[in-house]
């Protein structure tokens, strides 16, 4: 592991805001689903939570801007256990949509834990899904479109959440508990040797300051190091 890149992983991974998501209801355009994943990565979020279309989804490198391996993604098998998921983790789901009671999303206290329900592009959040948010916002518009494309409304929504999270301090330090910060850092300094040691049933080893591993994780000599 090279100390610098090491350096700039642990700087991105102390921004990371453990209480801020996107929840995916169904979004079925791989460039849009890329699209968010990269907005995401791009303000802090740690993990995304998706309900996959029946079809699958593929999830395009290029804009996605590589963020898949910095991204996580929790698929859930239906929007009732994704919400629930979230509920139970203290987050206030709020859809994107256009209804009479939606707030003006520049309004609203974003450095509360929040996820944002994004809906399928042609469709938006479907009736089941609204039923089940904490509420709504929308995007003020004057023009005669109705609504903006998926992955630039949750951009939209997202960097709100950033400058009241910054002004707040939110970004100032880590926020991850120790034990998640440590898990993160070593599955993103080394993908490879992660997956070893989850295969053995193994912990992680220890790093050093400069990102080296103070013990050899199980079977590295078999299937290689890190790139």
């Amino acid at each position: 592991m090279n100390p610098r890149r090491f350096r700039r992983i642990k700087r991105v991974l102390d921004r990371r805001q453990p209480d801020l998501t996107v929840l995916m209801e169904r979004v079925n355009k791989p460039h849009n689903f890329s699209a968010i994943l990269r907005n995401c990565d791009a303000v802090g979020v740690l993990e995304v939570h998706a309900v996959i279309p029946e079809r699958g989804i593929d999830i395009h490198h290029h804009t996605s801007g590589g963020t898949k391996r910095w991204m996580k993604i929790v698929r859930h098998p239906d929007v009732d256990v994704a919400v629930s998921v979230l509920h139970r983790s203290g987050y206030r789901v709020l859809a994107a949509h256009l209804t009479e009671d939606a707030e003006d999303y520049r309004e609203v206290d974003l450095s509360r834990p929040v996820a944002f329900m994004m809906g399928a592009e042609l469709y938006g959040v479907s009736d089941p899904a609204l039923e089940l948010a904490d509420g709504a916002v929308r995007i003020p518009m004057v023009g005669m479109v109705k609504s903006l494309n998926v992955s630039v409304a949750a951009a939209l929504l997202l960097y709100e959440a950033f400058r009241q999270r910054m002004s707040a301090g939110m970004y100032d330090r880590s926020r991850l508990p120790e034990d998640a910060y440590a898990r993160t850092l070593f599955e993103w300094a080394y993908p490879r040797e992660a997956r070893l040691c989850r295969d053995a049933g193994v912990p992680y080893p220890p790093l050093g300051p400069d990102g080296e591993m103070l013990k050899e994780p199980p079977g590295k000599g078999e299937q290689g190091g890190a790139p």
